[in-house]
């Protein structure tokens, strides 16, 4: 009777054990060494970033150049 009832305890824990490690892991899956995607891949919403300029401080020179202007009108202003 103990061995059966040992039996019926560890049946219902592993099919706990297996059922929540089968619902916890990702969808994605790695074959030789390529992970690849769920099966809802294509209902995945996609950002896109349009590509910027190749030079990334323009607001930064324009910034500079503008105040360099605002000095020197201050300075021509002022008679110096």
């Amino acid at each position: 009777m103990k061995v059966s009832a040992g039996r019926s305890r560890i049946l219902p824990s592993l099919m706990a054990v297996i059922s929540s490690s089968v619902l916890l892991t990702g969808c994605q899956t790695s074959i030789g060494g390529q992970t690849l995607p769920s099966a809802t891949y294509l209902d995945d919403d996609v950002q896109y970033f349009p590509a910027g300029p190749e030079f990334k401080l323009t607001k930064q020179v324009e910034a500079t150049r503008k105040y360099q202007l605002e000095q020197e009108q201050l300075r021509g202003g002022a008679g110096f």
